[in-house]
């Protein structure tokens, strides 16, 4: 098919074609100026004023296509009708450009001065190798440029969103600002170079990104002061801003020790945005107005480090918590509400929320919300597997949860704990409570014969009688219980109500056994209390606790089984920090206590629960981390270990039961048959499904089951009669969210 433009542009820089116009337009002049000038000038002074204007043409020119790339599709802008136009200009320009090459030619032999020209310094326009002559006729009647694509390998969504633009390019006239005209190629450069679900096309050169990219390099924080002078405007955010500061030593301690352990100079200044769904008014939750009065405090310790995190590392970042604020900041990102991105300098590249924030992202935006699908990150405490995320999976399943079906990458969702490893572990920061001064005088408090029991809702110690009769029966038990009701305590303890963190420190110092009641499930304490020196006695489940059988997970978007009160610490830590038992059993129960007294239990914090744990981990989710591009090449696949699922297993117990972690970004490293070829599993069949529990594969007629949908892969769900295949992956002691080769 006939090429649209004079040249072939796709293997030539831009100058060539102003140069080669630039000749034209001067040629034309040139011809104006030999009609209208009476007197004969030398070859030398027309060849000035030639170049002279040229020069300035092409200066003009210049000036007003600065956004202008290299390709078929030489500009941002160009649209179909602008392409037949310029087509129809540029036949036109040949055809006078040969009369005018006939006259020049003609007026030279009349005047005797070919010798002039032809011996001058002045060369032909050069030719592209490629050049093909222009066919305005193909162009007037639908014809399009040839576009060759690069292979889609790492992109799996590429091809449904080319299906999905080749229908709907016209449902929204910004595709069209973008330069999407109704081809092929236009889509895929749309779909590369703006949302970036398509590998980039190579002669399409830099990206017009690329300057912003060079700039805008960070380096550490290493004070407070600005983070405080915002925070302090807001009384929602008062208990997160104390806490804070609580901690400030050990932050600019940590980001310090950090920064001579890693390379922090080279990474890119992000603006993100920070949007406390919980602490708004709608939500109703009134957080922050109890957060002084004995109310849930988990989700503000963790928006509180999340915070201090981002801004110590360098980051640009905006704090809203509530929704005209949202609005506000959301409507600087759309600009003109349009269904794509905004073209020009980003407003936000990442957005921090919560599950309340999304429901009102979602309400603010519209359906243009999907466009900033990618640069979310959620806040979700207990997780949200990938079954309950995909909405019509979810409902098939029948599912009936408010928290789900959001569609969004399972790994977008961040956790309290890394118990779920289809999401992302986020975590937050033991706090020690302590100033240097106090720990001077803590390293002089000895050991006494107590235990301190966890759970400080007089509740909570319903039916633990027998259980707590074993431990008063080798040591004191003291108790942080508040509140007037105090029913279900046994006279014996001793109970010190509410108590100040820097109290609590000093307590669990003298304390050798911090006794878990079975409730709170995975909370922040237990810990504190290792970290302090004492041994956690954990209550062990059987049956596991789920949402199948506990009513506290019911309506939560997970299946996950816990199999004791804290299972990070029963799986992570363990002996001799952490004893799970089962508390119904009077002889499991006493052998673990006279264990536990019969030898000295150090203090033990997992790094990945330090201020300097947690700065490397987000780090490395926000330089690595990529959710807008097709392609998400981290952890390097050098980390990557396959191992068989037995029918009935999940791949997280499997890489569990081998000390690794299930890595679901390797998943689609595995959904191919000549994939699994290269680690010994050779398919004589292959279908797809959507489904949880794939890929999978049976040993005895070697069929494999492969992902048909790619928000379905999971580490969670066991096949009834399939061994499933499972990407695992080695982790950092103390540091699970990373594997060894991963910074």
């Amino acid at each position: 098919m006939a090429s649209v433009y004079l040249w072939k542009l796709s293997s030539q820089k831009l100058g060539f074609f102003l140069v080669s116009f630039g000749f034209i337009w001067g040629m034309m002049l040139l011809h104006f100026t030999i009609q209208q000038r009476t007197t004969h000038e030398s070859s030398a002074q027309l060849r000035m004023q030639i170049l002279d204007l040229s020069k300035r043409y092409i200066k003009a020119l210049a000036e007003e296509n600065q956004g202008v790339m290299d390709g078929p599709y030489v500009g941002t802008m160009t649209a179909y009708d602008l392409k037949k136009t310029l087509a129809v200009l540029l036949d036109n320009i040949m055809l006078r450009l040969s009369k005018l090459e006939s006259k020049v030619d003609t007026i030279i032999v009349i005047n005797g001065s070919a010798s002039n020209l032809t011996n001058g310094t002045a060369a032909p326009a050069p030719s592209s190798p490629n050049a093909e002559k222009v066919n305005v006729a193909d162009l007037l009647s639908g014809a399009q440029e040839k576009c060759e694509l690069p292979p889609l390998d790492g992109f799996p969504h590429c091809e449904g969103k080319m299906k999905w633009m080749k229908d709907m390019w016209r449902s929204d006239a910004c595709y069209a600002n973008y330069g999407v005209d109704g081809t092929m190629c236009s889509f895929f450069i749309y779909l590369s170079e703006v949302e970036n679900w398509c590998p980039r096309l190579p002669w399409r050169g830099s990206n017009a990104n690329d300057d912003f990219e060079k700039q805008g390099r960070l380096e550490i924080r290493t004070s407070l002061d600005e983070l405080y002078r915002v925070m302090s405007r807001r009384e929602e955010f008062r208990w997160m801003m104390l806490r804070i500061k609580r901690m400030e030593e050990p932050w600019l301690s940590a980001v310090h020790s950090l920064s001579l352990k890693q390379d922090l100079r080279n990474r890119k200044r992000k603006k993100i945005l920070v949007h406390l769904g919980l602490l708004t008014k709608e939500s109703g939750f009134k957080i922050a107005e109890n957060a002084f009065s004995g109310g849930p405090l988990g989700e503000l310790v963790q928006w509180s480090d999340l915070i201090t995190t981002l801004y110590l590392l360098g980051h640009d970042i905006r704090i809203s918590a509530s929704i005209a604020e949202l609005k506000e900041i959301m409507r600087k990102v759309m600009g003109n509400k349009s269904s794509c991105p905004t073209q020009g300098d980003k407003v936000v590249e990442l957005i921090y929320i919560d599950i309340v924030g999304l429901s009102q992202f979602k309400k603010t935006l519209g359906p243009s919300w999907v466009h900033y699908q990618c640069m979310l990150r959620v806040l979700d405490s207990f997780g949200t597997e990938p079954e309950f995320n995909h909405a019509h999976y979810a409902q098939s399943k029948g599912h009936k949860t408010p928290w789900g079906k959001w569609n969004l990458n399972p790994q977008q969702f961040n956790t309290m704990f890394p118990h779920t490893p289809d999401n992302s572990f986020l975590g937050f920061v033991v706090e020690q409570h302590l100033n240097a001064s106090d720990i001077k005088h803590i390293d002089d408090v000895k050991r006494q014969n107590q235990s301190l029991v966890y759970g400080k809702v007089d509740n909570f110690w319903k039916d633990k009688k027998k259980y707590l009769d074993i431990i008063h029966s080798y040591m004191e038990v003291h108790a942080t219980v508040h509140g007037s009701s105090t029913v279900h305590l046994p006279g014996y303890v001793k109970n010190h109500g509410i108590l100040s963190g820097r109290d609590l420190q000093f307590l669990l110092r003298e304390t050798k056994l911090f006794v878990g009641l079975s409730f709170p499930y995975e909370g922040p304490a237990p810990l504190e209390a290792i970290a302090n020196g004492c041994a956690f006695l954990n209550p062990k489940f059987n049956p596991p606790k789920s949402s199948k059988n506990t009513d506290f997970f019911k309506g939560k978007p997970t299946l996950r089984e816990l199999t004791s009160q804290h299972p990070y610490a029963e799986v992570y830590i363990g002996q001799p920090h952490v004893w799970t038992v089962d508390i119904e059993n009077p002889g499991e129960v006493d052998r673990a206590i006279r264990a536990i007294l019969s030898q000295k239990i150090e203090p033990y914090l997992p790094y990945e629960f330090t201020c300097e744990g947690m700065l490397q981990r987000l780090n490395s989710f926000i330089e690595n981390q990529d959710f807008c591009h097709g392609q998400v090449m981290w952890p390097p696949l050098s980390a990557l270990q396959v191992k068989m699922a037995p029918a009935g297993k999940s791949c997280k117990q499997v890489c569990q039961e081998e000390q690794m972690i299930c890595e679901p970004s390797f998943f689609q490293h595995l959904n191919k048959d000549k994939d699994l070829a290269r680690f010994g599993v050779e398919c004589r069949t292959v279908e797809s499904v959507g489904d949880i529990v794939v890929p999978a594969f049976s040993e005895t007629s070697r069929h494999c089951v492969l992902q048909a949908d790619l928000l379905l892969f999971s580490c969670a769900g066991a096949h009834s009669s399939l061994q499933r295949i499972c990407p695992c992956r080695d982790y950092m002691k103390g540091q699970v969210a990373l594997c060894k080769d991963c910074l």
